[in-house]
């Protein structure tokens, strides 16, 4: 069983990301308040170990903030995750695919790129099956059916 650490929303397209004590989610359309809502990308989920790995191997300490995913997860492994039912609270979401790393990540922290291309360490992309909120501190979970 894993756990919601954070969350982040975005006004605008390469905006701030702002933390969030609770995101909206909205079936079929995203996160309220988010930019960037597409079909199948509606919500970018990173690991906070694989984040913490990362850092390590760079010997930096960057906000994962910094990874612009809307939600940071613990006690969760997304690698190779594509097709799974991921539910948060009450909130069901199903995996699409590996969030790849852009060079904005490079302006964050030279290397930060390249060590997101292991292991799905860049976290993935969903799409929302139903309404509800997600907050920090909710249980993170694999659904064993299918969406």
């Amino acid at each position: 069983m894993g756990r919601v650490e954070a969350l982040w929303t975005k006004r605008a397209h390469r905006g701030v990301m702002d933390p969030r004590p609770v995101v909206q989610c909205t079936a079929g359309r995203g996160l309220v308040g988010n930019t960037g809502r597409s079909s199948t990308r509606q919500v970018t989920i990173i690991a906070q170990e694989a984040w913490a790995a990362m850092m390590r191997e760079l010997g930096a300490a960057v906000d994962p903030a910094a990874r612009r995913a809307n939600v940071l997860v613990s006690g969760i492994d997304l690698a190779r995750s594509r097709g799974r039912v991921l539910r948060i609270g009450g909130v069901r979401l199903l995996v699409k695919g590996e969030t790849r790393p852009c060079e904005r990540m490079d302006e964050a922290l030279p290397g930060l790129r390249a060590a997101m291309d292991p292991d799905w360490r860049g976290g993935v992309f969903a799409q929302v099956l139903d309404d509800g909120p997600i907050a920090v501190g909710d249980e993170v979970a694999w659904e064993t059916t299918a969406a």
